[in-house]
């Protein structure tokens, strides 16, 4: 693989290829790797996570990428076809039909993170963390799930594992959305447009995050109706159980602030998910499942306010000291 320097600066590197599925088909794909230059461990990394995003999103988050190399792991992240790097004009942005057409790609992406972190003093394959924020999170449970022995450990950050209130509300969208989804599956759903969560992150608004629009569209991409069959099947496997033997971590916001109309209430909870049924449905992903749910949390925990996403950080620093896989003396808080 051909590494090139990528568009978050210094020490980040990406590249893109082609991975085709069980359809045939082959889809654009991009590996993004964090070498800081500075980083007497990098050559002897025993452990490595890669990061999923969620939908009409894709990797920025450098605070993040520093946190798991003081931590001691190789840091890499995937942006997943028809988002962020690997959007190509003519192919509708988010677009998926079945969650399994994820699969190969990081298949793929897996075998080149081995690939770059082979020793041959060490012989052995370096142990992977898959991590995953909101659908990406989904994705990655749904894969872990159907591969099992690939990843040691998942960690979630509010992934999104059911539809708003309850399974009711997943089987009736089902019923509308399925007879669709195999005649017209790119068509898009006529949806009001919410720009709510987009508003507290972004710096171009009243956040502190600078977001790429070509990669993170305000209002996200065209909602699909083969796409949104796709998330409720994925849905409905989560809940008859995924019986994950690794350890598992979600994080989660302690509220939710759904609703149509902005209010002051989204700065402080997970404006996208139902945080309570997500909780539940987490319990049904495997074994060994630690719930942490955190005061004032954004949809996307580590974006929170720098108290909130602190507090988060150092959650997730005790779990991993807990399951023995941080370095001594890793982070135990979010990047300086």
């Amino acid at each position: 693989m051909r590494w090139q320097p990528d568009i978050l600066g210094d020490g980040f590197e990406a590249c893109t290829f082609e991975a085709a599925g069980d359809d045939g088909v082959q889809r654009t794909a991009t590996l993004v790797r964090f070498r800081p230059a500075k980083d007497p461990a990098a050559s002897g990394r025993r452990r490595t996570v890669l990061f999923l995003h969620g939908w009409s999103d894709y990797f920025f988050n450098v605070d993040l990428a520093q946190f798991w190399t003081r931590s001691g792991y190789g840091f890499y992240a995937l942006d997943m076809h028809n988002h962020g790097r690997s959007l190509r004009p003519e192919t509708p942005g988010g677009y998926v039909a079945n969650l399994a057409d994820y699969d190969d790609e990081i298949e793929a992406a897996v075998a080149i993170i081995r690939a770059d972190t082979y020793s041959p003093d060490v012989g052995a394959e370096v142990p992977l963390t898959l991590m995953g924020h909101s659908t990406g999170g989904l994705v990655a449970a749904l894969w872990v799930s159907s591969h099992p022995g690939a990843a040691s450990q998942l960690v979630l950050n509010s992934p999104w594992l059911e539809m708003h209130g309850s399974s009711l509300v997943r089987r009736a969208a089902s019923t509308m959305v399925g007879p669709l989804a195999r005649f017209r599956p790119e068509a898009v759903l006529r949806l009001p447009e919410r720009g709510f969560y987009w508003r507290t992150i972004s710096s171009s608004a009243e956040g502190e995050w600078p977001l790429d629009d070509r990669f993170r569209p305000p209002m996200a991409f065209p909602l699909r109706v083969g796409w949104l069959s796709a998330i409720l099947a994925g849905h409905t496997k989560v809940a008859r159980g995924l019986g994950i033997d690794i350890p598992i971590l979600v994080l989660l916001s302690r509220g939710s602030a759904t609703g149509p109309f902005w209010s002051e209430e989204m700065r402080r909870t997970d404006a996208v998910l139902d945080v309570n049924i997500i909780a539940l449905r987490a319990l049904a992903l495997g074994r060994s499942v630690t719930v942490e749910r955190i005061d004032g949390a954004l949809h996307d925990v580590f974006l929170s306010p720098a108290k909130v996403r602190a507090d988060a950080y150092a959650r997730l620093a005790r779990w991993l000291r807990g399951y023995g896989t941080a370095e001594p003396g890793a982070a135990s808080t979010a990047p300086p």
